[in-house]
């Protein structure tokens, strides 16, 4: 008798956010999805130009509506398994901190987020990061030692909110 593989079956791990992300996933979802009748407008015209092995304009149509249909799917995932992480306020720094720190007297701000919700360029940083994960659990005016390659970079945390 064979056995069956039952990880195929298991409920996908949740998806924690903080309102923000979640809110931004949400928008994004309903931007593409009243996006889409217009798409599909779109490919339906350009079926009617005749030749689609030379239609630029259907090739071009049926491309944007796969990309449409393709994040409605992932964004859809994303809101059906994501929870949203109400902060505790607990005078550490945890999920949803927005954390002050300072290195080589420059201070920088960073809010602790998701790996879905980073973008260090706007100053969001993953909680499985290098720097998140070392940030996690820390009390002002403590430091962190974060290794980058041959170099250490100190970090001090000056305030958590």
């Amino acid at each position: 008798m064979k056995r069956r593989d039952f990880r195929l079956y298991q409920k996908p791990k949740q998806i924690v956010f903080t309102k923000e992300g979640y809110d931004d996933v949400q928008k994004k979802y309903d931007e593409l999805k009243a996006e889409r009748p217009s798409a599909v407008e779109h490919l339906k015209k350009s079926r009617e130009l005749g030749d689609l092995s030379e239609n630029g304009y259907y090739k071009a149509s049926r491309q944007r509506l796969s990309y449409i249909d393709s994040q409605l799917l992932r964004l859809g995932s994303m809101l059906k398994y994501g929870v949203v992480h109400t902060q505790k306020k607990s005078g550490v720094v945890e999920f949803g901190s927005l954390v002050t720190l300072k290195t080589n007297d420059k201070k920088i701000i960073y809010t602790i987020v998701s790996k879905h919700e980073a973008n260090p360029s706007e100053g969001k940083i993953s909680n499985v990061s290098p720097l998140g994960k070392q940030l996690i659990g820390k009390r002002e005016s403590e430091k962190v030692n974060l290794a980058l390659g041959e170099k250490t970079v100190i970090y001090e945390v000056l305030r958590i909110r």
